[in-house]
């Protein structure tokens, strides 16, 4: 089952912990490419790509936010596992 924010790579989780550190319940509603990349423990243009296939990328003024709440939702919808 997919699990968002860890990682096998000690450098990598330090860098997830520190994210959520940041964030009260440990999860992040908003996060910007760089952050999103990190906490999905994945690369950039994946994570960009992946964001965009589930329709969670708002644009606002310079600034473009990817919805974890909704990408979440579309990772286990799409690459979930089948009960049957």
């Amino acid at each position: 089952m997919y699990k968002r924010g860890t990682s096998k790579d000690p450098a990598k989780q330090e860098k997830i912990g520190q994210v959520l550190k940041s964030v009260p319940n440990g999860k992040k509603k908003w996060v910007r490419y760089d952050e999103g990349a990190v906490l999905y423990s994945m690369g950039i243009h994946a994570f960009t790509e992946l964001a965009k296939e589930a329709k969670a990328i708002y644009r606002i003024r310079r600034i473009v936010l990817v919805n974890t709440e909704k990408l979440d939702e579309y990772i286990e919808l799409m690459y979930g596992d089948d009960p049957d």
